[in-house]
């Protein structure tokens, strides 16, 4: 029987986050008022009936390991298979491996191991909520060694750019993978692949001194490798930078925007005991996403207030985005900011950023 293993590789994503990549790395970003960035790509996995999962990790992952858990939340806290955090190792002298091959190369276990014979590959920075069940008997279908998901933009961004774009010619079949900037059609930087074939790559690329899977082992083999094309085209978002992670967030204030992502299959996160919004005699609350265990005496307008977040009186909050935890005393301004979690906004302090630059503040900072 043909089935699929997941695979969350983080090692070779492009980020510019700089505040709020300070103390975790980018999966682990908060978005939405009570998600992580990871959460996507996992939810996508398991509610495509994978039973394995595999998470690749480097730098600055405690934040992300705090939140996983045992992946209990995921339905991946089994006795067989289930939630795999996997680290580099650094200690096999024999180690010749670059860039993210060490993962492939020092975690084979995972894939030999593995009850299923095709491999999903996913990062974490394409927001959509899907299943691959359809990509998966495409795949099947046209017994392709690859099939990568793609998906066209109406609109070409910056956070477009660190993505390949995808060339599709007949019966689905991939004819280019570009830099082309003008090409529309974005990989999403998902892709599926037969694991034995996945192993052979691995050894390839490592006998020849490479150092990115897909890179070198995928496009600039394609003339060799029999690659298909799967077309997604729901409700999605890039995010890698500061800037379209505040936008993509903004953008769920609208109602239609916020069912697309979040309807069903649900998207998973870790579990809290938070009790409901506590609305304060003086609270004014206008086309916001308020979590649980907030506490609202203050204005709250086109603005997303995390779990616990605790606004005093006569204070103002608009186009912001305010993380967890965070406390706001009394008469303070917040326009076009995203605070990060734990940051306590003294009385009196007016703070305005912009649409296009919006003004943040790192974590446990005191303003």
């Amino acid at each position: 029987m043909d089935r699929m293993m997941g695979l969350i590789n983080l090692d070779q994503e492009y980020h510019v986050f700089n505040e709020l990549t300070y103390f975790r790395n980018n999966a682990s970003i908060p978005f939405a008022g009570r998600y992580r960035l990871i959460d996507f790509a996992l939810s996508n996995m398991t509610n495509s009936g994978m039973e394995e999962v595999a998470v690749f990790v480097r730098h600055k992952y405690r934040s992300l390991l705090d939140h996983l858990g045992s992946g209990e939340s995921w339905d991946l806290d089994r006795r067989h298979g289930g939630l795999f955090i996997l680290p580099p190792d650094w200690n096999d002298p024999s180690d010749r491996s670059r860039g993210d091959l060490s993962f492939f190369h020092n975690n084979r276990d995972y894939f030999n191991r593995g009850k299923a014979n095709h491999v999903l590959v996913s990062g974490s920075q394409f927001i959509a909520n899907t299943d691959y069940k359809e990509a998966f008997s495409q795949h099947l279908e046209t017994d392709a060694d690859v099939t990568v998901i793609y998906t066209p933009v109406d609109e070409i961004r910056p956070e477009h750019q660190a993505y390949f774009r995808i060339e599709e010619g007949e019966d689905a079949r991939v004819i280019g993978i570009t830099n082309d900037e003008q090409n529309p059609n974005v990989f999403t930087g998902v892709y599926i692949i037969k694991k034995d074939l996945l192993m052979e790559i691995v050894n390839y690329c490592i006998a020849y001194h490479k150092e990115n899977l897909f890179a070198d082992g995928i496009k600039d083999q394609l003339h060799e490798l029999d690659v298909r094309a799967y077309k997604y085209d729901g409700y999605h978002a890039f995010i890698n930078t500061i800037e379209s992670f505040y936008r993509e967030n903004m953008k769920l204030l609208t109602e239609e925007n916020f069912i697309n992502l979040f309807a069903k299959p649900f998207i998973r996160t870790k579990a809290s005991s938070n009790p409901p919004v506590k609305y304060q005699a003086q609270a004014l609350v206008n086309h916001s996403i308020i979590a649980n265990g907030c506490i609202v005496n203050g204005q709250v307008e086109n603005s997303i207030l995390f779990r616990g977040v605790e606004v005093s009186d006569h204070s103002t909050i608009k186009n912001s985005i305010i993380m967890q935890r965070c406390k706001i005393e009394e008469d303070v301004y917040l326009e076009n900011v995203i605070l990060d979690k734990d940051v306590h906004v003294k009385k009196g302090q007016r703070i305005i950023g912009t649409s296009d630059k919006p003004y943040v503040v790192a974590k446990r900072q005191i303003v």
